[in-house]
């Protein structure tokens, strides 16, 4: 073998030692690559499993509270309801038997106190029960709530929804702030509108739900635009991501409530 094929031979081995050497490290990339790739899917595995076991917790916890609500619910309405009815109905037999005028204003005055205990406790329970945490549910109560609470006052009420979704969920807080609301609003109408007519209004727009106070009463002055808790629902409302919009040129005021559900 000449120099000519020594120096052929040679740079044949060193090419096939460098295509060796280059599949070699290709190899190891390869490997190492898919050894990642495999320790970053276990990874993501085990971050799904973590977040799955955080969620059943939560969802156990969100149970265990809900239960808690309907058992508290459920004591108040056995016990404290019927000690309610016990003490109207005892109040309601001393009156028949008394004859003295202030004693029966006394009782009058007992009797009214029973009654908004009464009212306060349905409330409560009202609030309570998990059942009611829908748009429709929440609807149905400021109905009969409003037309309750206008019974006794000259006031007339009408009530109008629009495109409402009745099974959509709203949370406890949500709704609870939601019907104080409500309950602030009624108020200021009764003690400062001087109106006779108050209608509700419900509207659901995708996402975004709004209710609608309306009366036909003296507006509200520029002194009392601030007061009269309307400063209240407006932070009501900004804490559930709402805002409260008042409306009032003299004739009549508009109180909108406006939040995403």
């Amino acid at each position: 073998m000449n120099d000519l094929d020594r120096i052929k031979l040679t740079y044949i081995i060193a090419v096939i030692v460098i295509m060796l050497f280059i599949a070699f490290i290709i190899f190891v990339v390869l490997m190492y690559n898919k050894k990642q790739l495999l320790y970053l899917k276990e990874q993501q595995l085990k971050e799904a499993e973590h977040q799955n076991q955080l969620l059943q917790k939560e969802l156990e916890k969100q149970k265990s509270i809900e239960q808690e609500r309907e058992r508290i619910s459920h004591d108040m309405h056995d016990d404290l309801g019927a000690g309610i009815s016990a003490l109207k109905l005892q109040a309601e037999f001393l009156k028949q038997k008394a004859e003295d005028g202030d004693l029966q204003n006394d009782i009058d005055e007992l009797l009214k106190t029973s009654e908004e205990m009464n009212l306060s406790m349905r409330e409560m329970l009202w609030s309570l029960n998990s059942g009611n945490d829908t748009l429709g549910s929440f609807i149905d109560y400021a109905i009969q709530y409003t037309g309750n609470f206008l019974k006794k006052t000259k006031i007339k009420l009408s009530s109008e929804s629009e495109d409402i979704i009745s099974e959509t969920p709203i949370s406890t807080e949500l709704r609870r702030n939601m019907f104080l609301c409500l309950k602030e609003a009624l108020n200021n109408a009764y003690k400062h509108s001087q109106s006779n007519q108050l209608k509700l209004s419900f509207v659901q727009k995708d996402k975004e739900f709004i209710m609608k106070i309306s009366d036909n009463g003296v507006g509200i002055s520029h002194e009392n635009a601030e007061g009269n808790g309307l400063r209240n629902m407006k932070r009501r409302m900004q804490e559930q991501n709402g805002e409260c919009q008042i409306l009032s040129e003299g004739s009549g005021t508009q109180i909108l409530f406006r939040t995403t559900v």
